[in-house]
């Protein structure tokens, strides 16, 4: 991670593509993925969510006729988030920091994954799709009818909870940009959930009871 925090918005910017892993020491896993963006924008230390997943760019150049980069996953990364199954032709979600003066057009996401959600249903509407995803209990008190929260990095309006379940719904172009359009249920998604729900709760706790 850089020293400067960073921020993303859950507006998917391009569809990545892994095409290499190597197991490096101190079970760090470098991933080099496939991306559209002109590689002389990228900058060395810069932040790249990929999948929801704030990763820093070791290196960034050209692979054959394909703009790259690479990445390190540490070992708390590939525990806690879905990097551990990433590899070769694995589909990522990529986003690029917030500079000053960008529009915010989801919400804000920090790329710092809270855990990991499991698909259980997926309808099919017209031109739209309904998810409906299972979570950590102790993730589910954060998500809330209306509120926000990131899945795969993407930047999502919850419609219902029951539970430790919540539906969302995926509109035509967010099925088209992003991985949502090729999920299965039993597929697992790096889930965030909105900071300022997490941040209310945690001054639910800390304020003194009367």
């Amino acid at each position: 991670m850089s020293e400067v925090e960073s921020m993303f918005t859950g507006i998917i910017s391009d569809l990545g593509e892994v095409i290499d892993v190597k197991e490096q020491a101190d079970a760090l896993r470098r991933l080099s993925i496939a991306c559209s963006y002109d590689p002389d924008s990228i900058d060395l230390g810069a932040s790249i969510a990929c999948s929801g997943v704030c990763l820093t760019v070791v290196e960034r150049g050209r692979t054959g006729n394909r703009s790259s980069f690479a990445v390190e996953a540490a070992a708390e990364t590939l525990r806690a988030t879905t990097a551990a199954s990433w590899q070769r032709g694995t589909r990522l979600n990529l986003e690029r920091s917030l500079r000053l003066g960008d529009e915010l057009g989801g919400h804000l996401v920090s790329g710092h994954v809270d855990g990991i959600a499991e698909l259980v249903a997926r309808d099919e509407f017209v031109d739209t799709a309904g998810l409906t995803l299972r979570v950590p209990r102790s993730l589910a008190r954060f998500i809330a009818p209306k509120g926000s929260v990131a899945l795969d990095g993407v930047s999502l309006t919850v419609n219902e909870v029951k539970g430790d379940s919540f539906s969302v719904l995926i509109i035509p172009h967010t099925l088209k940009v992003t991985t949502l359009g090729m999920l299965a249920p039993g597929a697992r998604l790096n889930v965030e959930v909105d900071l300022m729900a997490r941040y209310a709760a945690r001054l639910l706790e800390t304020m003194p009871r009367q």
